[in-house]
């Protein structure tokens, strides 16, 4: 008993010291696990180590079901739910991560929404960059015009847009050379 015992409390010791996030947020951690009655640690490890293995496992995979449903939730806001559940000052000690859940999902939920709304805010934006990108081609890059006989006189001519008067000018030269066809 003794040697699982250790070996409990050595699992805590290094969840507690070489997990990044469980290291970030140790006293809320430890704070959310007082919850759990676990003290005095000698006889209750064996419950320690099981929940904190449940909080490493929360805060690798940074997800959580409930009822059957996969739910998403960051790191601070799994803090920040733990936050919750401390200051809620139970009656009792805790047996399950019930309320904890509960509290997660309202933070999972509010944090899925307000990334909704930034990927779609981001979406518009690249929308209209294309569109402004598309734009700027059109109206500055010249098309260039490919030799379709290969004698190489006329590439390089520039194709781009003409204006009205231009236009009238060269439909002014195609009668003109016309008319002197038909002479």
């Amino acid at each position: 008993m003794d040697i699982q015992i250790s070996n409990a409390l050595e699992y805590i010791y290094n969840a507690l010291t070489t997990h990044e996030a469980i290291k970030k947020h140790g006293s809320a951690v430890m704070g959310y696990v007082s919850l759990f009655g676990v003290t005095p640690f000698q006889i209750r490890a064996l419950k320690f180590r099981r929940i904190m293995e449940e909080m490493v496992k929360l805060f690798d995979s940074q997800s959580f079901s409930y009822k059957k449903k996969l739910y998403k939730i960051s790191h601070a806001g799994i803090i920040e739910a733990i936050d919750v559940c401390i200051k809620k000052n139970f009656t009792d000690v805790l047996e399950n991560h019930n309320y904890l859940k509960k509290v997660m999902i309202d933070i999972s939920e509010r944090e899925g929404k307000a990334a909704s709304i930034r990927a779609e805010r981001d979406l518009r934006q690249n929308e209209s960059n294309a569109t402004a990108r598309g734009m700027h081609r059109a109206t500055e890059t010249p098309q260039r015009f490919i030799d379709p006989d290969g004698d190489r006189e006329d590439v390089g001519e520039d194709l781009s847009p003409i204006t009205q008067d231009q236009a009238k000018q060269n439909l002014t030269r195609v009668r003109n050379l016309l008319g002197g066809l038909a002479k």
